[in-house]
């Protein structure tokens, strides 16, 4: 096999901006809004949970990684009510305090939707695996700064700055070992699968699969062969 003169290597700021699409492409769709982030990204030595809301994953498989983000109170509470209004909540059903146990539960499912997302990005388009564990979401209403260790042998971390609708902000932090994917040779992506279609071809296969045949009469010399049970 012959190998590229210039290889295509793919690294951590590729990683980094697939995660953040991921994120804007999940929260935009859920709320409706129109979530960006920053055209800058920070290097920084450390991940942390900061207030008001931090939400922290881990992954693991063809590279080891922590993803964090940290909403302010006001961000969440956007994110968290323009969810809940485009699922057809009532305003006055909603949580009022992101403090609330609700508002982390609904932050906590964005969350794992977004992994999700990148997770799958990452199979189709670098033909590996990562696994995730169940986001942790902690509702912190104190200057309190945790630390999560993700047991990495040469730690990359880098910082997002992203933005709600109503201009309010959060901040995404990416923790992964230092890695890089060379592309060996060109192939094309899996597609993202529909399930529309999916479900489509289901019935379409069950709509074309041969009716049973109809069962035959039964002829005088069987139904007495059968009463006298032969």
């Amino acid at each position: 096999m012959s190998t590229q003169k210039n290889p295509v290597v793919y690294g951590t700021e590729d990683l980094l901006v697939s995660l953040c699409n991921s994120v804007t492409r999940v929260l935009n769709v859920a709320t409706q809004t129109q979530i960006s982030y920053s055209g800058m990204v920070q290097r920084i030595s450390k991940t942390c949970l900061k207030p008001d809301i931090g939400c922290f994953v881990l992954f693991d498989g063809g590279f080891s990684g922590l993803v964090i983000i940290n909403f302010s109170g006001a961000a969440a509470m956007e994110i968290y009510e323009s969810y809940m209004l485009n699922m057809g909540m009532s305003k006055s059903d909603l949580a009022s305090s992101f403090t609330s146990d609700e508002v982390s539960n609904v932050m906590g499912e964005l969350m794992n939707q977004v992994v999700g997302d990148f997770t799958g990005k990452v199979r189709r388009e670098l033909q590996t695996h990562i696994t995730q564990n169940q986001p942790k979401m902690l509702a912190l209403n104190k200057e309190v700064l945790l630390s999560v260790d993700a047991n990495l042998d040469q730690p990359e971390a880098r910082r997002v700055t992203f933005y709600t609708g109503a201009n309010h902000i959060f901040y995404l932090e990416l923790a992964i070992d230092r890695t890089e994917f060379i592309k060996l040779y060109d192939f094309e992506p899996q597609d993202v699968p529909n399930p529309d279609e999916l479900i489509a071809q289901a019935h379409g296969a069950g709509a074309a699969a041969p009716a049973p045949a109809a069962a035959q009469p039964l002829s005088e010399t069987d139904e007495l062969l059968k009463s006298l049970g032969m």
